[in-house]
């Protein structure tokens, strides 16, 4: 009885928490003077809070940033300003994420789809490994899942999805020579997800569940030959320094959604709603554009080619997704990865996968092997 108890003061309290942010956030910027009242404005001002993507790259750098610190207030003639930060310094747990913006504790927030894998995997379908070699694949499933992605957080988590984001595509970095994927059979590889696993231990690699910081550690010490990260994030952290071979094919992508809790939303001025209803999607395009452009810079700076743009130089050897990479990406893809998602997801995401990914990609469920 004492636990039961503990629990319903601990869920009032976050309660209570998320009701009072969200009072703040429609009283901020409207300060009121405990002596005298504060002169009338002809402009009311509201300033949101809005935790963002990862801190220090361009996704977060060139584009939410200064959207939302700049742009809003000029696109508002200075009625609505915003301030950011990135909830990898925002104290923020990326696989709590979900639950803060369905309690708005967390009003305005940005969380990685691949965070959802354990407790809500059908949410992580669109970006399972293997699934999309390149950016033109990842953006059918992307919009075959949409709506429905859209649907159940509204219905199920009070939850308004309002733009998906994309970082650069996630590729294998290796110490030595390889060829083709089939030459990867037996090396021990960096991953940073359950379904980066399953597409490497299928290959026959084992795959070793690190954090991002521990990657150059774990390469330099000999702990694994290979690391799967973002091909210019791995030029950033030094990796062309300490692998030799870079293979093209994007193994996953990291796909991020900016989503705000609906109570949040619907209490917004409606002026508001519809300039952001009309400046998220741009914003959205310019983050994809960026991805794209990110992905081919670090393969390029990473190889030391002459149209690297903001990397250090490498020079690394480039191994390019062939007809016979492709053939075994889709075959591991059907036969380990899509059947181990569907264990971890339920009886119920197999008709889900028909019914939005299927049709896009023309692969069907299986069973587990």
């Amino acid at each position: 009885m004492v636990v039961t108890l503990f629990r319903h003061l601990v869920r009032r309290a976050v309660l209570w928490v998320g009701t009072l942010v969200l009072l703040l956030l429609v009283v901020a910027g409207n300060p009121v003077a405990a002596d005298e009242p504060s002169p009338p404005k002809t402009t009311p001002q509201l300033k949101l809070r809005i935790v963002g993507g990862l801190a220090g790259l361009h996704q977060y750098t060139q584009n939410e940033e200064p959207f939302w610190t700049h742009e809003l207030a000029r696109l508002s003639n200075g009625k609505y300003s915003a301030e950011i930060a990135p909830f990898d310094r925002a104290g923020v747990p990326g696989n709590n994420m979900l639950r803060l913006l369905e309690l708005g504790v967390v009003p305005f927030g940005t969380l990685l789809l691949s965070s959802l894998q354990t407790a809500h995997p059908r949410y992580s379908a669109i970006d399972l490994a293997g699934l999309s070699p390149d950016l033109a694949s990842l953006k059918k499933v992307v919009s075959a899942s949409r709506n429905y992605l859209e649907n159940r957080l509204r219905t199920q988590h009070n939850i308004k999805m309002l733009a998906l984001y994309v970082y650069p595509a996630q590729v294998i970095f290796c110490k030595s020579k390889f060829g083709k994927l089939a030459d990867l059979k037996g090396r021990r590889i960096r991953v940073s997800s359950a379904t980066q696993a399953d597409f490497l231990s299928a290959l026959g690699a084992v795959p070793v569940v690190t954090g991002f910081g521990q990657i150059m550690a774990n390469v330099k010490s000999g702990n694994v030959d290979c690391a799967v990260t973002g091909t210019t994030s791995g030029n950033t952290l030094g990796l062309h320094d300490v692998t030799s071979h870079i293979h093209t094919m994007a193994l996953s992508w990291g796909v991020a959604m900016f989503a705000a809790n609906k109570t949040a939303w619907d209490n917004l001025p409606p002026d508001l709603k519809a300039l952001l209803s009309n400046e998220l999607p741009k914003l959205e395009a310019a983050i994809w554009a960026e991805s794209e452009l990110e992905t081919a810079d670090g393969l390029a700076c990473n190889t030391g080619a002459a149209n690297c743009r903001n990397g250090r130089r490498g020079q690394m050897v480039q191994v390019h997704h062939d007809a016979a990479d492709e053939q075994l990406r889709k075959t591991i893809f059907a036969n380990a990865v899509l059947p181990r998602w569907l264990e971890r997801c339920g009886p119920d995401c197999a008709d889900l996968w028909r019914l939005t990914i299927a049709p896009v990609t023309g692969i069907e469920p299986k069973a587990a092997p």
